[in-house]
């Protein structure tokens, strides 16, 4: 059925498609994580627009503040290849609109983990959060 260069291409075939394959998860890491907002070891994100980084999460986690009411809650470990140790969200001072990772290329919206530009196929992982007026519970 199968002649030995058939074979031999559909061999290489399917380890191009495992080869060049972009890792497909971040691995899950439970996240429970309470924040007085107000606190001065979290002043960054006192302001709209503010920003700072936390550990926890798989490579840790970007917190911005998107409004008075609201904020978003970032995995810093890039989608696209996410075991990779260079891969690591950082916010684009330039803008301060922008998450992107300077290993791979890829860039996200800070306000919604939607992919700009890539390689990274999916967007970037958000945590949930809820915020009471004080505190900030960032959770999975």
């Amino acid at each position: 059925m199968f002649n030995r260069k058939s074979y031999l291409l559909l061999l290489f075939f399917v380890f191009l498609l495992t080869a060049c394959k972009e890792d497909e998860y971040i691995p899950y890491t439970p996240v429970n994580i309470s924040i007085d907002v107000y606190s001065a070891l979290y002043g960054d994100i006192n302001v709209v627009g503010g920003y700072m980084y936390i550990t926890g999460g798989y490579k840790g986690i970007i917190i911005y503040r998107k409004s008075q009411e609201e904020f978003v809650t970032m995995e810093r470990a890039c989608p696209y290849k996410p075991l990779l140790d260079c891969e690591r969200l950082a916010v684009d001072d330039s803008t301060l609109l922008f998450v992107k990772d300077d290993c791979c290329g890829s860039k996200f919206l800070i306000t919604d983990g939607s992919i700009i530009n890539g390689p990274a196929t999916k967007p970037a992982k958000l945590y949930n959060n809820s915020f009471d007026g004080r505190y900030l519970y960032i959770y999975n």
